[in-house]
Order: structure tokens, then C-alpha cells, then sequence
């Protein structure tokens, strides 16, 4: 009995100096490895990329290497491009801090295939290679998906946001990038969700750039660190808002803005307002975390409306309320069509809330005088978005791949 009593008492002292050792290698961050990688734009999309990860040491380089092939490349070889970014540290809480990595590369070709890896530019310490396409020179039509509210906690929540986002792109093949509407994570310093929200993304973010929207998630008490520390989004946004939490990009003949509904609502009006008078692009796509016109109305952003009204805003993407909804076409706060014919040359502006990528499903709100389709399937949705020279077609889908609901807007 007593020899039992030693050697239990030696499995418990050999456990508590594991544990220990763990804790004390969380805290120094050993690890080099990268991990939650995620491609963006933060330039212009047919020449350049930009890449976000982290690590668990804080002492590694920003390293991306490139080639411009695909499959088997050697990134040993004379083609190979080598480009070092910023590194900084995050802090976690608990005396645990992080490497945050962001590489930005431009001087790309138009239209071209690249293999790259990330790392610290130390042998063995490079992510597994993936492939990514930049922009053509011309693209006339394109697709990209709109997903919102992935908002989990567990791996068993951000699984289900993998599977929206497989159906996405197994409908979508060509999509080229994403927009992602806001509420990433439950909590916006549970680094272990955004792991697990970047994990069963891997086999799309990684290529396919990631275009985040800030939701109430995000950033809480005007503080959204730890969002944007995941994101190398461009540096165009308001002044005096929380910097990548606005910001606006071009993809083809699309002219895109994100806003924040979290903070800096009025310092973004006359932003707003420039941005979209000063593009040449002639579709004109807004997107943001609550709705102006969603499954409920936000008035805090009816100064906005007036400028999408004046700028003929062809389409506003929206979150936060967990439920589908789209409006008719809507002008001065008025409906000018019926909903299921084209919106035709300006007539009007769309707005629509894609459900929900996550969980969380919340009771279908009271229908208001500009809802054309308002519901709640308690199914994880998505949309897909078209456009083709002067139309620009909107198809939204649930996670079996059931269409729930589209329009037509041409110009």
C-alpha cells in the first residue's frame, strides 16, 4: 500500500511539472510555427496580397516567399520572390504574449498564379504552401460571398461555419474573395476560437482573401486590438476611427466600403461621402455590422442612408441580427420597386442580413414596410454575388445548398 501511495504521489508531482513546464513555454512562446493564417487585399488586387498570422514566439521574422507556379514549386530556385513585413506582440492576458506577423507584397503580374508559404525565413519553420490568383487586368465578371455572424466559442461552432463556407464555394468555384459581415468570435480575446475560426477556414482563407467587417464582437468598449491584429486591410479608413475597422477596395468594376457601426459613426459621414463621389467604378457596395435596413433598423445610421441615396449605392450588406432579411429597392425611405423585378439604373437601394454562419439564430423580428423577404430557417446561410457587366445578381443559399432567395440589379 505504501508503495502504491509513492508512486501515486510521483504520477501527481510528474503532472503538475508538465503542466508547469507547459505553462512556462505559453508564456515564453516557443513555438514559430505560424498559425491563423489569413490573406487579404490591402492594395490593389491585381498586383499585390497581403498576409496575417500568428505565432506563439515573439521573437520570429515576417516572411513570405512566392513563386509565380503552381503545385510542386522550389522555392529554392531563381523565380522565387522573398519579401519581410512588421512583426509586433499582442498580449493575451495572463502572461501570455504572441508574435502578430503581416507581410504586404506587391509588384505582382495581373491575372497570375502564385504558391507561397509564410514563416520566420528559418528552415522548418515555414506553413504548409498555398496558392492564391491575382486580379486580371480586365475582369468584366466576377462572384465573391457574403457570410456574417460566425460568432462561436467551441470547434464544434466554427465547424459549422466550414461547412457554409464549403457549400459557398462548392456552389461558387470562382468566388474571389470574401466579404465577412461582422461578430467573428463569441468574445473578440478568446484567441482559442479565432484558432479554431481560422482552421476550418484553412482551405479557403489561405487563398481566398477574407474581407472583414468590425461587429459588436469585435469591438467592445471602443476597443477592437485583437480584431485587427488578424487582418492586413488597407490603410484608407476615417480618421479618428479605430485604424482597419474602415476602410474601401476595388475589385474589378466594384467599388466596395466597409464601415463601422461600433464607433466613430459621425467621423465617418463626410469619409463616406468622399469614398464613394471620388470612385470611377460604377457598382457601388457597401458593408457593415447592423443594418440601416435589416431585420430591424438602426437609426444611429440614417446619415449614412442619405449618403448612400446620394451616391446611388447599389447594394448594402448587412449582419448582426441573425435572420434573413432583404428589402425592396429603397430611395429617401421610400420603396421604388416591387421586389422581384430588376432594380434598374439607379432606382433604388438593395439592402439584405444573410442570416447567420455561426449558431446562434434569433426570432424572426416583426416585418417592417420595407421588407420583400423576411424569415428565419434556422439554417447557417451565405449569399453569392455576380456581377457581369451591367448586372449584378445576388443569390442566397443555405447550408444544403437550397436557394432561399435572389434578385437582379442592372444598370
Amino acid at each position: 500500500m505504501r508503495g502504491q501511495n509513492i508512486a501515486l504521489i510521483a504520477v501527481v508531482i510528474a503532472l503538475i511539472i508538465v503542466a508547469v513546464v507547459f505553462m512556462l513555454w505559453k508564456k515564453e512562446g516557443s513555438s514559430p510555427m505560424p498559425e491563423s493564417l489569413v490573406t487579404t487585399f490591402h492594395d490593389d488586387p491585381r498586383v499585390s496580397r497581403a498576409f496575417t498570422w500568428y505565432t506563439d514566439t515573439t521573437k520570429s521574422a515576417s516572411v513570405v516567399q512566392l513563386v509565380p507556379a503552381v503545385g510542386k514549386v522550389n522555392f529554392g530556385g531563381p523565380n522565387v520572390i522573398t519579401i519581410t513585413g512588421a512583426s509586433s506582440v499582442i498580449d493575451e492576458g495572463k502572461g501570455v504574449k504572441r508574435g502578430v506577423h503581416k507581410v504586404n507584397v506587391t509588384g505582382l503580374t495581373p491575372g497570375t498564379a502564385y504558391t507561397y508559404r509564410v514563416g520566420s525565413g528559418e528552415p522548418e519553420e515555414w506553413s504548409e504552401p498555398a496558392q492564391f490568383t491575382t486580379e486580371g487586368e480586365e475582369e468584366a465578371a466576377f462572384s465573391f460571398i457574403n457570410v456574417t455572424d460566425s460568432q462561436g466559442t467551441t470547434e464544434a461552432d466554427f465547424k459549422l461555419w466550414g461547412a457554409t463556407l464549403a457549400r459557398a464555394f462548392a456552389l461558387f468555384p470562382q468566388a474571389q474573395f470574401i466579404v465577412h459581415n461582422g461578430d467573428f468570435t463569441e468574445e473578440p480575446t478568446d484567441e482559442t476560437a479565432w484558432e479554431q475560426l481560422f482552421t476550418q477556414s484553412r482551405s479557403w482563407v489561405t487563398s481566398i482573401p477574407l474581407m472583414p467587417v468590425t461587429g459588436n464582437h469585435d469591438e467592445v468598449d471602443g476597443n477592437a486590438e485583437r480584431f485587427v491584429s488578424h487582418f492586413h486591410v488597407p490603410n484608407n479608413g476615417a480618421g479618428g476611427s479605430i485604424p482597419g475597422t474602415s476602410y474601401s477596395f476595388n475589385y474589378g468594376s466594384a467599388h466596395i466600403v466597409v464601415l463601422n457601426t461600433e464607433s466613430n459613426l459621425k467621423g465617418q459621414i463626410e469619409w463616406l461621402r468622399n469614398d464613394l463621389a471620388l470612385t470611377d467604378k460604377p457598382w457601388k457596395i457597401v458593408a457593415m455590422h447592423r443594418g440601416a435596413y435589416g431585420g430591424s433598423m438602426y437609426k444611429k445610421l440614417d446619415k449614412w442612408v442619405e449618403i448612400f441615396d446620394e451616391q446611388e449605392v447599389d447594394l448594402v450588406l448587412q449582419g448582426h441580427n441573425h435572420e434573413y432579411s432583404r428589402s425592396y429597392p429603397l430611395r429617401d425611405g421610400r420603396i421604388t420597386g416591387d421586389g422581384n423585378s430588376p432594380v434598374r439604373n439607379h432606382a433604388g437601394t438593395m439592402y439584405v442580413v444573410t442570416n447567420t454562419a455561426g449558431t446562434k439564430f434569433n426570432e424572426k423580428k416583426e416585418d417592417l414596410f420595407y421588407h420583400k423577404v423576411h424569415l428565419q430557417n434556422e439554417k447557417q446561410m451565405f449569399a453569392g454575388i455576380t456581377i457581369d457587366g451591367d448586372t449584378l445578381t445576388y443569390e442566397a443559399y443555405d447550408v444544403d445548398g437550397q436557394k432561399v432567395d435572389a434578385f437582379v440589379i442592372e444598370h
